[in-house]
């Protein structure tokens, strides 16, 4: 049950506003995601391969097992995506310097490249909304994200 001291209008956890609410995040994942999905066709590849090149873009020499965390695929599903995006050039795969039996990904300049092509525009699709909703909405749609996701991984946020 909400909070009723919360000071925020109930109308917001009605059905109808609730359903509102989900329906919108369809809408703009689908939107956020088009454009990237038809530069990863090109390629071949879809969203697992998107996610794996955004994650060790985002955190180069990132660990398999810490990517796994993140993604929470299969090991049998992360490698054969990793395959594919190894084999193509895209990521390098290194032993840890401290163990040599954890691998660390990296990307490759090709796969460098395809992360800005894919980021791109999300991120003009991103800043182009933050824009236009102005500070205050773009605090309390960050708020509202974190709360959508897992304590776990809001934890990750909260450090930054």
């Amino acid at each position: 049950m909400a909070d009723l001291k919360s000071g925020f209008p109930q109308l917001f956890l009605r059905e109808e506003e609730l359903r509102r609410g989900m329906e919108l995040l369809f809408f703009a994942y689908r939107d956020f995601s088009a454009e990237a999905d038809a530069l990863l066709a090109k390629h071949q590849y879809g969203r697992a391969h998107h996610r794996v090149v955004y994650f060790v873009g985002r955190y180069p020499g990132i660990g398999v097992a810490e990517l796994l965390g993140i993604l929470r695929i299969t090991k049998q599903s992360l490698s054969r995506v990793l395959g594919q995006l190894v084999r193509d050039g895209v990521v390098a795969q290194r032993a840890a310097p401290d163990d040599r039996r954890q691998r660390r990904l990296e990307l490759t300049e090709k796969g460098r490249a395809l992360e800005e092509g894919l980021t791109s525009r999300q991120r003009e699709r991103v800043a182009r909304a933050f824009r236009q909703a102005g500070a205050e909405a773009v605090q309390g749609f960050r708020e509202v994200l974190l709360h959508l996701i897992n304590e776990r991984d809001q934890a990750r946020f909260r450090e930054r």
